[in-house]
């Protein structure tokens, strides 16, 4: 019995969620700082951890939609 598993999303389609999932986890790396603290610190405030880190995360998620939707042209 021959074996022919064929699958729904390509090479390129898989190359292009790891890229994606890559940068969620960028994201996430600049939205973490310092543990707590019993004193207030106002880098938990920074512009890198409440705007850059989000904006990245969600251009991975969108890349990642992308990815699966992504269809190589036929040869």
């Amino acid at each position: 019995m021959e074996n022919n598993k064929q699958f729904t999303l390509s090479k390129i389609n898989i190359i292009l969620i790891a890229v994606g999932f890559a940068i969620i986890v960028l994201g996430f790396v600049l939205m973490t700082g310092s543990g707590t603290q019993k004193e207030f610190n106002p880098d938990i405030y920074s512009f890198r951890r409440i705007t850059v880190g989000p904006m990245i995360s969600l251009f991975g998620f969108i890349s990642i939609i992308f990815a699966i939707l992504y269809k190589p042209k036929s040869k």
